[in-house]
């Protein structure tokens, strides 16, 4: 983690190229004079596909000052030949595989950093191949409307006179970066660690107004949630899962710049980048910091939220519970007069029916004794439900 690329200008062995490793093609000699022997040509760099809309800006600086802005890949790797001392800054948003692997052969990227670069959906980390360091980045930025957090991902190449980004997603605005640099040139000619230390900073700083954004989608939730919105478990869960890609962009970042920083000494970093690294490091911590409580934040108030989500549903049971007690109370009443009505009409049925040979249709006391009859047996039930509580 705390490897870096060397800055520019370092000792190169006299046998070796202008990289360790590889050699930069030659410029072409002279035409030769007509009737001389035709000398050998340098081969022809790799063919750039037809297609540049990928290309978002490349250009050659030095001394921290832009030289030349060349239109294709091509014309930038011949550019830069052109320049001994140069540097190349290539930017480009979602690459085609044409395009990496000209990149590849002209700078001597290894092929497992070119296919994370290709692939993409990388964690953040940081990797030397030879003098080539790879650097993954996640980004971020908060977007108001939708009320969410929108990651890209971006992948440097920074090498001795050359730096390279490739975007995946809508951020960072590496442009705005690029002008700043070219601002300040002092600082762009330290080389290209310089730039991937300003990238590094956009980085970070795009981080800010995203925790601004969640901390107040926060402050919504917790008000939602005691207002009984039934929608915002969902929303907890969203923004929770957001919260878990945040923490995955910025953690590993955390453990990259104190690895960069380990390395100053060894590497003989300049001390303005060993200020400004210091700083980027401390803003990661402070945001990472943030984003642990936001995670734990989101998961207390989730917690609260299931608790009122499930005192509410128990109050919602306690009174259908209540009201189902009530309609049985009003049952038992009306099934005890029910059952108290019904009786003196079942000895009224019984003494109305007329037959002839029916007994006790001409006894004297049968009218007296068919209504003490229904008033014993309705009294009997009255005494029999009430001691029951029915009534």
């Amino acid at each position: 983690m705390s490897e870096r690329p060397d800055r520019r200008p370092r000792p190169v062995p006299p046998s070796a190229g202008k990289r360790a490793g590889w050699r930069r093609p030659a410029s072409p000699p002279a035409t030769p004079p007509a009737g001389s022997p035709a000398a050998p040509q340098p081969a022809p760099p790799a063919a750039t596909p037809p297609n540049h809309r990928s290309v978002i800006d490349s250009a050659v600086y030095r001394d921290g000052r832009r030289v030349a802005s060349p239109a294709t890949l091509a014309d930038t790797f011949r550019k830069l030949r052109e320049e001994p001392d140069g540097m190349a800054w290539i930017g480009l948003h979602r690459p085609t595989e044409p395009e990496l692997h000209s990149l590849a052969a002209e700078f001597n990227l290894h092929e497992l950093a070119v296919e994370d670069a290709l692939e993409a959906h990388q964690r953040p980390k940081l990797e030397r191949y030879g003098d080539t360091l790879f650097v993954v980045l996640r980004a971020a930025r908060y977007l108001d409307a939708q009320e969410e957090v929108e990651f890209g991902e971006l992948h440097i190449f920074v090498g001795p006179d050359f730096l390279i980004t490739v975007r995946h997603g809508g951020a960072p605005d590496l442009s705005t970066v690029r002008h700043r640099m070219e601002q300040t040139p002092e600082l762009l000619s330290l080389g290209p660690e310089a730039a991937l230390y300003a990238i590094l900073d956009a980085v970070v700083d795009g981080y800010v107004p995203v925790v601004e954004g969640v901390q107040t989608d926060i402050d919504e939730i917790e008000t939602e949630v005691f207002r009984g919105d039934p929608a915002v478990s969902r929303r907890i869960y969203e923004l929770s899962r957001e919260m878990v890609e945040f923490q995955r962009a910025t953690r590993p970042l955390v453990g990259m710049l104190h690895g960069l920083m380990a390395g100053f000494a060894k590497y003989g970093t300049d001390e303005e980048l060993q200020r400004y690294l210091r700083d980027v490091a401390d803003h990661v911590t402070h945001t990472s910091e943030r984003v642990d409580g936001f995670r734990q934040a989101l998961t207390e108030i989730l917690t609260v939220n299931a608790t009122l989500v499930s005192q509410q549903q128990n109050a919602e049971m306690r009174a259908l519970a209540e009201a189902g007690f009530e309609q049985n109370e009003e049952i038992k009443k009306i099934s005890s007069w029910a059952a108290i009505l019904f009786a003196p009409t079942l000895v009224g049925t019984i003494y109305g029916m007329n037959f002839e040979a029916m007994p006790e249709l001409r006894w004297v006391f049968g009218y007296p004794f068919a209504v003490a009859l229904m008033a014993v047996v309705c009294l009997s039930l009255y005494l029999i439900f009430k001691r029951r509580d029915w009534l």
